[in-house]
Parts: C-alpha cells; structure tokens; sequence
C-alpha cells in the first residue's frame, strides 16, 4: 500500500490509502487470463435468455404475471393448488412448476402454460436488451463459435426476441426452450443436452452462459463449463454463493477479449 497526499482538502484525513498498481492489476489479469482460456475451448456457447441476453420483464412487470395466474386458478376454484408461498412468490414459473407437480401433463398444466407463453410474447417488445450482448453474440457468430439458446423461456418468446433484434440467424435453428414436460426444466439439464446432441458437441467443447443457480446447477449436471452473469454486485452474491466460480458483471472484457 502506498500513501498519496490530498492536498488543499480540509474535509477528511490528509491522506489516502491507495492499492499499488501490483495489487491492483494481478487479480484482473489473473480473471482476464481465465476468461481468455474459456473463450478458447468453447466451440459452442449454450445462452441462457432472461438475463444474459435481455431483461424480458423490464417493462412488463413478472411479479403482476404472476398473481394473475394465481387469479386464475382461484377464479376457477383451484387456489387451493397452490401453498401461501407458492401464491406469493414474484416468478410465474413458481406457479408454473407447483401446478405442474400436483397435476403433470394435465390440461390444466397445458393451460397455464400457454398462459405464461402470452404473457412472454407480450413482454418482448419491452425487453430491455442486456449490454454488449448484440455485439458480443453477433462476434462470437463471427469467429467461428456455433450459438444456441437453452432456457426455461418459451422458444416461440426467444424466436420473436431474435428476430425483432435481428439476431435470429446467429442462433436459429438451435433454440431449446420449455415444453409442457415441466419436470425437464432447468436445473434438469435437459435442454442443455438437446442441443449438445444436436450440435454434435462434446460437453467439455462447450460453454454455457447463465444468470442463475438453476443455470449452473444444470450445467454441471450437463459437465458443461459455466461462466455467470450478473446485472449486479447482488446477483453476483447469489452466483458465487451457489458455487459458481467464474462471474462476470459486464460482458465488455468478453467482448474485448473476441476481439483481438
């Protein structure tokens, strides 16, 4: 540590602790050397969509989607269903998969499902784009990498979102989304697999890029390696927390890194 004077300022202590450069650049070359070495092995990159490629509710509130779903199943007498924290919860998968374990593959289940999909594909044209994610998508298409979505998200939602950005052609036709075999959402790694096999693609050539623990619960039980998203120092916690390793608050390093 070094100590730098503040000259003339009379509001505080007459100097500051500053970390040497040293200390400072040896952790970020050490994170960039092992973005750089993730970038490197990874042939295909499996994205998770809410979160690292957009905000599909930024302007379409998921907590109202929600309570509108429990509303209708209590409009139908089968509130019952569900539990007081499944009621209240913010995410309308909650719902979605409560429903589901008490009646699986039920047409009800079918209902409700296609209920949320709606809701989804009403949300889109208020997605709010992540940053750098075009740029980083459209470059990793560029050098060489083979793109594919694997996410708990509707295909027909993720098919609009791409193509209303212009980016259906980095991805398509790999899009591997929720089925009404809501038992096979992630954390079960079933999507990840679906396109793996229909990539061709060794586990260990790939990358998966997600904003969850149930994104990287289903990547390691996929033996996928996993880099983390998060929009915030919070959601970062939850990552690190869930075990992840290798976090990333921007994807502005990644997208500097593909291109040099």
């Amino acid at each position: 540590m070094v100590r730098r004077p503040l000259g003339n300022h009379h509001d505080g202590p007459d100097t500051l602790l500053v970390t040497s450069e040293t200390e400072q650049t040896e952790p970020v070359a050490a994170e960039t050397e092992r973005l750089r070495e993730l970038i490197a092995s990874a042939r295909v990159v499996l994205w998770d969509f809410d979160g690292p490629i957009c905000r599909l509710f930024a302007g379409h509130s998921a907590e109202r989607v929600a309570r509108e779903l429990v509303e209708w199943l209590a409009a139908g007498g089968l509130g019952g269903l569900l539990t007081v924290a499944e009621r209240e919860h913010p995410d309308p998968h909650v719902v979605l998969r409560a429903v589901n374990r008490r009646h699986p593959r039920s047409d009800l289940v079918a209902e409700l499902e296609e209920r949320l999909t709606k809701e989804e594909l009403r949300a889109v044209p208020t997605a709010m784009p992540t940053a750098y994610a075009d740029p980083l998508i459209r470059t990793w298409t560029a050098v060489g990498a083979r793109l594919a979505v694997a996410t708990n998200n509707s295909p027909r939602t993720v098919r609009t979102y791409l193509a209303d950005r212009d980016l259906i052609s980095c991805f398509a036709p790999h899009i591997y989304g929720r089925t009404q075999n809501l038992h096979l959402l992630k954390p079960d790694p079933h999507c990840l697999n679906r396109a793996l096999n229909a990539m061709g693609a060794a586990p260990s050539a790939a990358l998966m890029i997600g904003d969850s623990a149930t994104d990287f619960f289903a990547a390691q039980k996929a033996g996928v390696p996993f880099l983390g998203y998060a929009r915030n120092t919070r959601k970062a916690g939850l990552l690190r927390e869930a075990g992840v390793g290798d976090v990333v608050e921007s994807f502005r390093p990644l997208l500097s890194l593909l291109r040099r």
